[in-house]
């Protein structure tokens, strides 16, 4: 079946060409679209919806071929120097520095043919993380700051948005909200957990500044929001979005936010990783990857709704070997950019089942584009997005899949190709989202959550 086939048997909003004209059917006996999940749901044709989202981003753009579609009968320069190894899955093989996800494997989906044609960083960050292609007149925001707007907070306290260490991906041009106010946008904490002296940026309340003088300035910035709001100008209230906040509305809130954290013994705590037991900090790897994924898993636990772990390093032009295995030359025991990742969502997975939130817990783990084919001359892999891998775990996904191909040296998608608007279409979907409902700009502009050319990939759905 093609994609043409496809578009027309699935739409983005998740309807079948019969759900369609079964709805047609229903409406004419007076049966409308609010009354339609319960009769989704009793021929099985909704799935489970994740409460949160764990974003594990390779900022650089992972290699595929060293990861998790590696090809052992392809020629040296193409299949490069690391082997593949079995899965708990018949059938499914991935890369040698990646055993304990191996041993996972019925977690986790893969996808194979993720295809893109932009091989810039920021550009392709744009794509993946909003499923639009960007251009110059419109920065779409991410799907997390999307849910950030649209899925209400689990908890008053923390941000709903969380990112760890930082959230300088694609180059750091791209600011996650687009044109949604910045309140939604991604919460950078600008400490990285693996530091012996782990602090968040502007969490503490330095010697001289009392709860008392905090409350003075809180009700003084009221009152200058109060007063910013009743002086706008005519040509600001004309443009206002309906619903849309004023700005000084939105530098209110967010500055309530700041405050509630920082006052709150509640809030400190979540970040506080010495709460939690050697071992398991262990399990998790003493990288950076590791330890934000540690401190994700406690974010969420506290109903923080979306975290995304930058895992930055992945532009690996030159000494691939190196770089992704061993960390640094000569080294006995790999520590590398991979065996790093592979202890890290491995431990991930683990503690969120025994915690009993893998179900409700999405993991995407993904970077802008692949790498080329063949290894260059400097021992490395360039940009390649024709054709690149990702993984899913948790939150309604179908683990122990592999969903599409890529052909036999890695090159493009031999078999069920899938865009970055599918994905975001489908992280969405998991999400409890419609993907065809609409945002708006400033200018009132109606712009869809999901691109209208989009699919569900409706083999990662449970």
């Amino acid at each position: 079946m093609n994609r043409t086939q496809r578009s027309v048997l699935n739409r983005c909003d998740g309807l079948s060409r019969r759900g369609v004209l079964q709805l047609g059917q229903l409406t004419g006996l007076g049966i409308g679209l609010s009354q339609l999940s319960p009769i989704n749901a009793a021929v099985g044709e909704t799935t489970r919806v994740a409460k949160s989202c764990i974003l594990i981003w390779l900022d650089g753009g992972p290699s595929h071929l060293e990861t998790f579609d590696l090809k052992p009968d392809a020629a040296k320069e193409v299949r490069g120097p690391l082997d593949a190894i079995a899965t708990a899955v018949p059938g499914i093989f991935i890369s040698e520095c990646l055993p304990q996800t191996a041993q996972r494997m019925k977690d986790f989906a893969v996808i194979r043919s993720m295809t893109s044609p932009l091989g810039e960083h920021n550009l392709g960050t744009h794509y993946l993380l909003t499923g639009y292609r960007p251009t110059p007149v419109l920065e779409y925001p991410s799907f997390h700051a999307v849910a950030n707007q649209r899925l209400h907070p689990a908890t008053s306290i923390l941000p709903n948005n969380v990112a760890i260490p930082d959230y300088r991906v694609g180059g750091a041009k791209f600011s996650g909200a687009g044109f949604l106010p910045s309140e939604f946008g991604p919460f950078a904490l600008g400490a990285d957990p693996a530091k012996p002296d782990f602090r968040v940026r502007d969490l503490s309340l330095t010697a001289d500044l009392t709860l008392e003088r905090i409350e003075r300035r809180r009700t003084f910035a009221r009152q200058l929001a109060s007063w910013n709001d009743g002086g706008a100008s005519l040509a600001a209230v004309v443009n206002a979005s309906p619903g849309r906040p004023s700005n000084g509305q939105q530098a209110q809130a967010a500055l309530e936010q700041a405050l509630r954290m920082v006052t709150s013994s509640e809030a400190t705590s979540a970040f506080r990783l010495e709460e939690e037991t050697s071992e398991t900090r262990q399990r998790y790897g003493s990288r950076s990857v590791g330890q934000s994924c540690l401190l994700a898993r406690r974010l969420v636990e506290r109903g923080v709704r979306f975290v995304t772990v930058n895992h930055q390093g992945w532009d690996t032009h030159d000494n691939l070997y190196t770089r992704l295995k061993e960390g640094y030359t000569g080294a006995k025991v790999g520590v590398g950019l991979i065996p790093s990742l592979d202890l890290a969502i491995s431990a991930l997975v683990d503690d969120l089942r025994d915690r009993r939130l893998l179900d409700e817990t999405l993991i995407v783990v993904m970077g802008e584009f692949g790498r080329t084919p063949k290894i260059n001359t400097a021992g490395g892999r360039d940009h390649w997005p024709r054709v690149f891998s990702i993984a899913l775990a948790g939150g309604g996904v179908r683990g122990g899949q592999v969903i599409g191909a890529s052909d036999a040296t890695g090159e493009s998608p031999a078999d069920r190709p899938v865009t970055p608007s599918d994905l975001v279409c489908t992280i969405y979907t998991l999400l409890g989202l419609d993907p065809a409902s609409e945002l708006q700009t400033d200018t009132g502009r109606p712009i869809r959550l999901a691109a209208s050319d989009a699919q569900v990939i409706q083999e990662l759905l449970t």
